[in-house]
């Protein structure tokens, strides 16, 4: 693939993953308001009609971020859900009345500008096009260990975790969802590379076709799991900390797993790798500013002191 080739690819998953960005920011706003309605009229959200245009929000999302991860590096496009976070914390301020004040608008702003120093730095060049390197990677002994690791971190998050501490923290349901992403992102970059060769006519298209049934059925099992523990999440904590928590987890691990899986980061200079991680710094401290604003109530108007007594 010539240069020229390489970056109109890239520059075409980038387009595909600023609008599914916008798509799936109105996802949660949606869904949140759907299980409130249900909430209230004492049924289940399943009846409910604006939970599942958030539902069906989140498929077009999905199919969007597939066509991207299938045309940019994984580590490219996953930083613009930042985009996703700002719209879905202006949504929600409108459709469901959470709090949004000036420290929560300051860091919708630092999510995106934490997300352009991301793209930026970003490795731009893919290490995995061919299927002999997907299964290279795939047999890997230090993929492998991660994937026991992450494995294991989620049998004790759903298993254990989740059931006691799940709706009073909500660090155990975004962890699972977010650890989830070291499946959902590389599995979809998977099914791309593996598809020419699963559906030709070759002496090598059953082994293929297995490949890709395979990445599928992981990819099934995974959005499955993560949209079951969202919409936990959603009912009961604000959509807006939610997604601006989840947006920072859910970029760190996919950015850890294309790291171990696809190698996206042996070019990388040491300018680049400082870029990401000042631009990872600038995003979480963006969340912060989000979560802390649901907490407090800061405007610009002058706070008049009392009046001192003779």
């Amino acid at each position: 693939m010539s240069s020229e080739t390489s970056s109109q690819s890239v520059a075409a998953g980038v387009a595909i993953a600023v609008v599914s960005s916008f798509i799936n920011g109105s996802t949660f706003s949606l869904q949140k308001k759907g299980i409130l309605r249900a909430q209230k009229r004492g049924d289940s959200y399943l009846l409910d009609g604006v939970w599942w245009s958030g539902t069906f929000s989140m498929i077009l999302g999905q199919v969007g971020n597939f066509l991207a991860y299938n045309a940019a590096p994984a580590v490219v496009v996953t930083p613009l859900g930042a985009l996703g976070v700002l719209f879905g914390a202006l949504l929600a301020s409108h459709i469901l009345q959470e709090h949004l004040n000036i420290l929560g608008k300051l860091g919708c702003m630092l999510c995106c500008t934490g997300s352009v120093m991301l793209v930026i730095h970003a490795p731009k060049s893919e290490n995995v096009t061919t299927r002999a390197e997907l299964e290279e990677r795939l047999g890997d002994p230090v993929l492998l260990a991660y994937i026991f690791v992450i494995v294991l971190l989620l049998i004790v998050l759903i298993v254990w975790l989740a059931p006691v501490y799940g709706s009073s923290n909500i660090m155990v349901y975004v962890s699972i969802c977010s650890l989830l992403g070291s499946f959902t992102v590389p599995s979809s970059k998977g099914l791309g590379v593996a598809a020419p060769d699963a559906f030709a006519r070759g002496p090598d298209s059953v082994g293929a076709l297995c490949l890709f049934l395979g990445l599928l059925g992981t990819l099934a099992i995974s959005i499955l799991i993560q949209f079951t523990f969202i919409n936990k999440a959603l009912e009961c904590f604000s959509s807006n900390i939610f997604e601006a928590i989840y947006y920072v987890t859910f970029t760190s691990t996919v950015i850890l797993a294309s790291a171990v899986i696809f190698r996206e980061w042996r070019e990388v200079g040491v300018v680049d790798c400082l870029g990401m991680l000042c631009g990872l710094a600038t995003v979480s401290a963006g969340v912060f500013l989000l979560c802390f604003s649901q907490e407090t109530s800061i405007t610009w108007n002058q706070v008049k002191a009392p009046a001192k007594e003779d």
